[in-house]
């Protein structure tokens, strides 16, 4: 979305009962993972400066901001911890590309209060968090390697996943939830006309068009969503937001790993395998959410597109690793969502701060409910045990998703600015259009890079 997942992480619950509900759900997965991009800046030597925490009072009470998802975690603590002071604030503003949290933490530098000690966000807002917003402030987000959680946890995340938290050496975040992509088919399908299900990219285009030839209308994949990108050019390891330096993006949409993903998605395109329209767009899952045979996209899709969008009735869905590309041994996918915590660099009682945000993100009794997948590794294995995420399915995906997780790409850069914007305003109308990705590459790149100029980036294209 990530996004998000936040995904951001988490929000369909209810039944998609309209086109205008399945948008909502996806973009509440994306939340769930919001997220957006998932990689960061490499290491700086240049701000190691010793945190130095505000006195401390322990025992006395915290302010946690959560959205409305996750609000019921936050009570489970609460409940879990009787004895522990929370004020629970219910906000939102963790939705990837929004400044509401930034706006409020601003003006709370400016009055020297109202800071709270906890808050979720999307990793956008690690970008700013992790940096002071005027010289004699600090940070808001605390450094949590910085004494705080014990490497030990930070070292149980899946492999990656805490990038986004990263920033001059730092980690500043704990990551809640992942959005790995996978491959989802539709296992009796692919079982009645006898295809095999692909493991590479070369295998999936192959299928897809003898998809097309032999039963007309059935899909293989969509580009038509917003978070469509992170599925595919993330996935394909195109160095679109790739942070060279804490203040240097490049973009580079002509390199081979950006070409051969456009030349691939565009041969489906025109073949009529690949849609241009959303699978979230209005009447897609009334009238082609049934004509689904594959789609390549984040763990959330078997719960919150086939399950409620599409309605597609259980034991039909299953789940296949990541696709790679013929020749290559490495496996790399992309995120679509994925949210994360941070505990504020103001907080008096940074013990209790700290305790709340480690047991949201690698607590087994939070976690295993979890909308989507968490990003600690262990949690992520009692979420795969909980039959409510399973049951669905029409084979294990276990092995899928964990292979995914310590698979996605970092070299797909969190910045402060959405990676949705650009490919929602020059690429989806240019394929309604009906121009080729391949031919709208360069708009694209012109579009991320005045973006990323406009946030103070220097942009580099090589």
């Amino acid at each position: 979305m990530r996004s998000s997942g936040s995904p951001r992480a988490a929000r369909r619950r209810a039944a998609v009962r309209t086109a205008a509900a399945a948008v909502s759900l996806a973009t509440a997965a994306m939340l769930a993972g919001c997220a957006s991009a998932d990689t960061s800046t490499q290491p700086s030597s240049s701000s190691k400066a010793a945190f130095k925490p505000v006195k401390q009072k322990d025992g006395s009470e915290i302010t946690v901001w959560a959205d409305s998802t996750r609000l019921p975690a936050v009570q489970a603590y609460q409940k879990a911890h009787p004895d522990a002071k929370l004020k629970i604030v219910t906000y939102d503003g963790g939705a990837d590309g929004s400044t509401y949290l930034q706006s409020k933490i601003q003006l709370f530098d400016r009055t020297g209060s109202g800071w709270p000690d906890v808050v979720f966000g999307s990793p956008t807002d690690v970008t700013w968090a992790s940096k002071a917003t005027k010289p004699d402030a600090q940070p808001f987000a605390a450094p949590l390697d910085d004494k705080l959680v014990q490497q030990s946890t930070l070292d149980g995340f899946a492999k990656g996943s805490l990038t986004p938290c990263q920033f001059n050496g730092h980690t500043y975040c704990l990551r809640n939830d992942i959005a790995q992509v996978v491959l989802w088919y539709n296992k009796p399908l692919m079982d009645k006309w006898g295809y095999q299900v692909p493991t590479t990219w070369e295998a999936y285009e192959a299928l897809g068009k003898k998809v097309a030839k032999e039963h007309p209308g059935y899909l293989v994949g969509s580009v038509g969503d917003t978070n469509s990108h992170e599925s595919y050019f993330w996935s394909g390891q195109c160095p679109a937001f790739d942070l060279v330096k804490p203040d240097t993006l490049r973009t580079d949409l002509q390199d081979p790993d950006c070409t051969r993903t456009a030349k691939l998605l565009d041969s489906l395109i025109d073949a009529k395998a690949v849609t241009t329209k959303g699978f979230f767009s209005q009447g897609f899952a009334k009238d082609s959410g049934n004509k689904v045979l594959m789609a390549y996209g984040p763990s959330w899709y078997g719960q919150y597109l086939f399950k409620s969008a599409f309605k597609t009735p259980a034991k039909q869905i299953a789940a296949a690793p990541p696709l790679t590309w013929q020749g290559e041994s490495g496996v790399a996918t992309g995120n679509v969502g994925g949210g994360v915590w941070m505990v504020s660099s103001h907080s008096a009682n940074l013990k209790a701060a700290t305790d709340v945000v480690t047991w949201l993100t690698t607590s087994d009794a939070n976690q295993a409910s979890a909308p989507t997948y968490p990003a600690y590794t262990k949690a992520a294995q009692a979420w795969l045990a909980n039959p409510a995420n399973s049951e669905y399915f029409a084979n294990d995906v276990s092995g899928a998703f964990q292979k995914a997780a310590d698979a996605v790409w970092t070299g797909w850069s969190n910045t402060r600015f959405s990676d949705s914007t650009a490919w929602s305003s020059i690429v989806l109308p240019a394929l309604t259009a009906g121009k080729s990705l391949t031919d709208t590459l360069p708009a694209w790149q012109q579009e991320i890079g005045n973006e990323a100029k406009a946030q103070g980036y220097k942009v580099v294209t090589k």
